[in-house]
């Protein structure tokens, strides 16, 4: 899990770097959009990760958390 974590923020920090780096370009370029969105993705999954390694809640909840977020990595 703490694997999973690492290696999300590492990503997470790529994509930002890269929007640093393409700082030239206007807000609503279609790659800036994309990465925002992105970024707000794994943000929201580093939380889920967070909850995930800290909660001591039951399984049950696990696995629909984690159902969904697949779920919504297939849209």
């Amino acid at each position: 899990m703490v694997v999973g974590i690492v290696a999300v923020v590492t990503i997470g920090k790529i994509v930002q770097a890269k929007v640093k780096a393409q700082g030239s370009q206007p807000a609503d370029h279609p790659d800036a959009i994309r990465m925002r969105e992105e970024i707000r993705t794994l943000k929201e999954r580093v939380a889920v990760l967070e909850r995930v390694v800290t909660d001591s809640e039951d399984s049950v909840r696990l696995d629909r958390e984690i159902a969904r977020l697949r779920d919504d990595n297939r849209a």
